[in-house]
């Protein structure tokens, strides 16, 4: 794959759809079906309480965070923040020797 925009701060979703199609000689359109396709089988299966591994690249999984105090930040006043679920992302060995 081509590097993504070297003198930005981040790559938007359009972005990564144009790279995408040109990295895999495919339409914007078909990009954008895939793309969304692997965005909704993820979330999905993070819905069921399921692991997603891609190997080498990542795994996504859901956390549980424990309930806790807070404060409101305006009136300092303490607040619970109620336990939730949390998804939680791992990168894999390819991707992290990638980025080093």
């Amino acid at each position: 794959m081509a590097h993504l925009s070297s003198n930005e701060a981040h790559v938007n979703k359009t972005e990564l759809i144009e790279e995408i199609a040109k990295s895999a000689d495919i339409t914007k359109a078909s990009a954008t079906r895939a793309l969304d396709a692997m965005i909704e089988a993820v979330t999905t299966s993070l819905q069921k309480n399921d692991t997603v591994t891609l190997v080498g690249f990542g795994t996504f999984s859901v956390g549980e965070r424990a309930a806790r105090t807070g404060r409101n930040p305006r009136t300092k006043e303490a607040i619970k923040i109620e336990a939730q679920r949390v998804p939680k992302f791992k990168a894999g060995k390819a991707l992290k020797d990638a980025v080093n």
